[in-house]
């Protein structure tokens, strides 16, 4: 047996396990703290603590079983590289780090499971080991970092309570000034792990990963951590605090949607779109349901690391070609997996009774009945719209177009592991959205609306479907408008500048400051009148010394000489 059908068995075994677990706890409505001694200072007790409630094992359950069906598939997407065993490892303890942060309530713990997943990932973005690898994983550790001295951050400031463990205080935490405080950094880290504005740049940038990590990392892991623990946090957010940062994840929102649309690389669209959904759980989380939120979360896992193994088997077998320009027709050549990548694509744009619709649905008319602002509510539901358009849009070339890869192709659904791997997920990504909805919801959400605001979901996604067809729909003598407005275009086509505020800004100016004080203070003036200079004389000096020294009796006499002048003088 290879490693990663053990691995397969053993993360699926314990996945099913939790799922039992989590079922058991939501009925009989327990919450369980395991309070471990490690060991005493003094008067000081360590502890490690383990928080076992409804949510977390869900979680756990979901995040293993995704793990468990990638790990499988990962056997034949990374057959024949040496290092399989090393990945599959990494895979594994990126993994348990998220386990880790899954369970804990205590800051501390909840830290080495962040620093666990920053570190890991960094690991598997560089995995293949080239310089864009390099500067991609680059990209994501430092972004990651200015999370994880946010958690550092909000250590220190529980000094002021009695132990780490947030878990107890939540109760009143709400009118607390220390609270606040420590909100705001929970927040500012959550906001750099789950990639929202202004960090948003090394989401698309960890697409260097293999595709088994992007499908891991884009569903449950990696990115929504910071989502899972701002649902931990959520009973201790200030209103201003909230609606500020509605205001950004709403943009995050909107932003990576309008992106998607002008992208060409498959893997980038569906890492954008994503960040789209990250944006989506956010905003929801922010007006104030945070259960929602984590039923969306759950029910995006599912969806997206199906659409990502979809795009690996079709990456796999376009030789690692990515640019959706050359693909077309892959409907009559691997019809099995574009008919799960059409089904997990229509679960995103929240198309009726599949999974996605249960979660998009109710968020947009949870939204429709709170009583915000007009801009609110046009962005949200222009949003949706963008998806639609980037998901047909997609759809259209990869599925429908012309198929424009060279002619010798030998396109097929062979690949039996992945097609295995992926077929593991389909039924969840079917009916896991009404079976979750109602798990997590014992009394169903009532929401009256009028005709038009009920059917408004309808309409954007329609809308959003016949822009995408317009945006794919193009021939030989076709005038693209885009090119028209060519800076506006490649403005949007960069998240807002994203990428280069976080790459090229940060090192550019700095560099070329530095790079001038080298030039003319290290190799210019104070060199000459610094320790080059310095340097010279002494050298002159040790050689006139040597002369001296070198040519000893006509110069002794000399010196002699010199001597008793000076006495007699």
């Amino acid at each position: 047996m290879s490693i990663c059908f053990i691995f397969m068995i053993f993360l699926l075994i314990f996945s099913l396990l939790f799922f039992w677990f989590s079922l058991y706890f939501m009925i009989s409505d327990l919450m369980i703290i395991f309070e471990y001694e490690l060991f005493t200072l003094n008067s000081s007790v360590i502890f490690m603590s383990i928080l076992f409630d409804w949510m977390s094992l869900l979680f756990m359950s979901f995040v293993l079983f995704i793990s468990s069906m990638v790990i499988y598939y990962s056997e034949e997407y990374m057959y024949g590289d040496l290092n399989i065993n090393r990945f599959i490892f990494l895979v594994f303890l990126f993994v348990m780090s998220m386990m880790f942060l899954i369970i804990s309530p205590n800051l501390i713990s909840i830290l080495l499971g962040w620093d666990g997943l920053g570190l890991v990932s960094y690991c598997l973005v560089i995995y293949y080991q080239n310089t864009k690898s390099l500067n991609s994983g680059m990209l994501t550790v430092l972004s990651n970092r200015i999370g994880d001295v946010g958690i550092l951050m909000a250590i220190a400031w529980m000094m002021n309570y009695g132990s780490w463990n947030f878990i107890f205080y939540l109760d009143f935490m709400m009118n607390d000034f220390n609270m606040k405080i420590i909100s705001y950094f929970v927040v500012l880290s959550a906001l750099t792990k789950s990639a929202q504005i202004p960090f948003s740049s090394w989401l698309p940038a960890a697409m260097s990963a293999p595709t088994p990590v992007s499908s891991l990392v884009h569903s449950s892991t990696l990115v929504t951590a910071g989502v899972y623990l701002l649902i931990r946090f959520n009973f201790c957010f200030s209103f201003s605090l909230m609606y500020f940062f509605l205001f950004i994840s709403m943009m995050t929102m909107f932003m990576s949607g309008l992106g998607a649309n002008f992208e060409y690389d498959l893997k980038k669209i569906i890492a954008l779109s994503t960040l789209s959904q990250l944006g989506l759980m956010m905003s929801i989380l922010f007006l104030g349901d945070s259960k929602l939120a984590f039923f969306h979360l759950l029910t995006h896992a599912l969806f997206k690391a199906l659409l990502f193994m979809c795009a690996g088997c079709i990456i796999h077998n376009l030789t690692n070609c990515q640019d959706i320009r050359y693909m077309g027709s892959l409907l009559n050549l691997m019809p099995l997996t574009c008919t799960f990548f059409n089904i997990s694509n229509f679960s995103l744009c929240g198309l009726p009774f599949l999974s996605g619709f249960y979660s998009k649905d109710l968020i947009l008319e949870f939204l429709s009945m709170s009583y915000l602002n007009m801009f609110v509510y046009i962005i949200f539901y222009v949003s949706i719209g963008l998806t639609v358009s980037y998901t047909f849009r997609l759809c259209y070339y990869t599925l429908f177009s012309s198929f424009h890869f060279y002619s010798l192709n030998n396109l097929n659904d062979q690949g039996l592991i992945m097609l295995k791997g992926m077929s593991g997920l389909i039924l969840l990504v079917i009916f896991g959205g009404s079976l979750l909805s109602w798990l997590i919801f014992p009394t169903p959400y009532f929401i009256c609306l009028p005709f038009y605001l009920k059917t408004m979901v309808l309409l954007m996604i329609l809308i959003g479907g016949w822009l995408g067809y317009e945006f794919s729909n193009f021939n030989y003598n076709y005038d693209i408008k885009s090119m028209n407005m060519f800076s506006l275009s490649m403005f949007f086509s960069s998240m807002l500048n994203m990428t280069v505020l976080s790459t090229y800004f940060v090192n550019y100016y700095f560099l070329k400051l530095s790079g001038s004080y080298y030039k003319n203070f290290d190799l210019g003036w104070l060199e000459f009148f610094g320790s080059q200079n310095l340097y010279n004389n002494i050298v002159k000096t040790s050689r006139f010394m040597l002369i001296m020294f070198n040519n000893s009796l006509k110069i002794y006499f000399i010196l002699l000489c010199m001597l008793i002048m000076l006495l007699m003088i």
